[in-house]
């Protein structure tokens, strides 16, 4: 298997602009970026295949580029829902800081700022030497903005096409680029870049576009900044431990992609996890391995010890073993039910819905069914108060081998 052909293998090509592209990423040594705006101060796992895209070429001997985009940042790539909300100077320039220290820290790419080549054209210069090549009926056809006609575009984000046309041209002249990669929303974009690249530099210029499927959960919705719940590539804003938890949790009818798109197991490897899947996907080995392996790419082998343990100390109930952050990360996302504080344990379990009734709460402490904080408790009558407390103003009380509540005392 070559590698355009593995890389079809993991559904990371939905389209490209030439067929001589399949050739060029097998043999050929091809300068390549991909562009990402400014909107966050952390890329998210949406962007995280795309950015192993790029390392799994250069692996290959092709060169990648990010670009990070100052200047498109303050425009807004359009979307379906409309307009986007624009960012201030200094959140912009805060969050290309973030990025660009992010991208160098993780992957070491060489980057570029649009920024420096966009601020120097006037408007007169962009209407001139950019505009007049660019006709209005090509640009309304894209999906992007055909999808935008009924309920209007703002010609700021429908000039947007314009300046992403721009950087490929850019990149082609400074550092001979000679291919771009997206997201299969990129497509227009991508082929407008290709347009204008042949109108300035000639027709029989060798270069391409490639996009590549969006990211999905399992209900068609995609990972993004806009989405809720977001998953971050920032340990401060997703920690390691919640990143595992979210991998781990990828329905059975997801995993297998996840794992061709998110990791760099072998095809074997992969296909070993399939098989044990469909054998037993109950054992969850597929997602364990996903979740092992994005986390120890993201956060090192540090960064899985610490979602391992916290995850066992869950799983377990030996939450004494952990230190007071690692107990932070653990209640980070967990719901909170609120409790008062100085009641009888049997009459917060029923205040919370834990049991149902004082007598069916009895049972389960009675029968050693009860935990908090990883300790048994057998007394009904035992006063719950901040003695109690797990981390911060919550404690953890189990039930049984598979129920945890997470509950948040309160004064009266």
């Amino acid at each position: 298997m070559n590698l355009f052909e593995e890389l079809k293998w993991r559904g990371l090509i939905d389209n490209t602009t030439s067929p001589e592209l399949e050739d060029a990423i097998n043999n050929d040594s091809l300068t390549f970026y991909i562009g990402t705006d400014p909107t966050a101060d952390s890329l998210h796992i949406g962007h995280y295949s795309s950015l192993l895209m790029a390392k799994r070429l250069e692996k290959h001997g092709h060169h990648p580029i990010m670009l990070v985009g100052g200047a498109t940042g303050f425009i807004g790539d359009p979307k379906a829902s409309g307009e986007r909300s624009m960012l201030t100077p200094e959140v912009l320039e805060a969050n290309y800081n973030a990025l660009h220290k992010q991208i160098q820290a993780l992957w070491g790419f060489q980057m570029v700022n649009n920024l420096d080549w966009i601020k120097k054209l006037s408007v007169i210069d962009f209407l001139r030497d950019y505009g007049k090549l660019f006709n209005v009926n090509y640009m309304i056809n894209k999906e992007t903005v055909k999808k935008r006609l009924d309920s209007g575009i703002s010609y700021t984000e429908f000039s947007y096409m314009i300046l992403q046309s721009i950087d490929f041209l850019h990149l082609y002249q400074t550092y001979n680029c000679r291919m771009q990669i997206g997201g299969q929303d990129q497509w227009g974009n991508i082929t407008s870049g290709l347009e204008l690249i042949r109108k300035v530099e000639g027709s029989d210029v060798k270069c391409f576009g490639l996009t590549m499927p969006l990211i999905t959960k399992a209900d068609g919705t995609k990972f993004g900044k806009s989405e809720t719940g977001t998953v971050w590539l920032d340990a401060n804003k997703t920690s390691p431990y919640a990143l595992y938890q979210f991998l781990f949790n990828t329905e059975d009818s997801k995993v297998i992609e996840y794992l061709k798109k998110l990791t760099f197991l072998s095809v074997e490897e992969i296909e070993e996890l399939e098989r044990k899947t469909k054998e037993d996907a109950g054992r969850r080995e597929a997602q364990r391995a996903l979740a092992e392996a994005v986390v120890k790419d993201l956060h090192g082998e540090k960064g899985l010890e610490s979602a391992l343990k916290i995850t066992n100390a869950l799983f377990r109930g030996n939450l004494q073993d952990l230190n007071e952050e690692e107990r932070k990360d653990a209640i980070k996302d967990m719901e909170k039910i609120q409790a008062k504080a100085g009641q009888k344990l049997e009459d917060l379990m029923i205040e919370t819905k834990v049991a149902k009734s004082k007598r069916e709460a009895r049972e389960w402490i009675k029968g050693n069914s009860i935990a908090i904080n990883g300790i048994k408790v057998t007394d009904p009558n035992q006063i719950i108060d901040n003695a109690d407390l797990f981390v911060e103003n919550v404690l953890i009380l189990r039930r049984g081998k598979k129920n945890s509540y997470c509950i948040e005392l309160v004064e009266e």
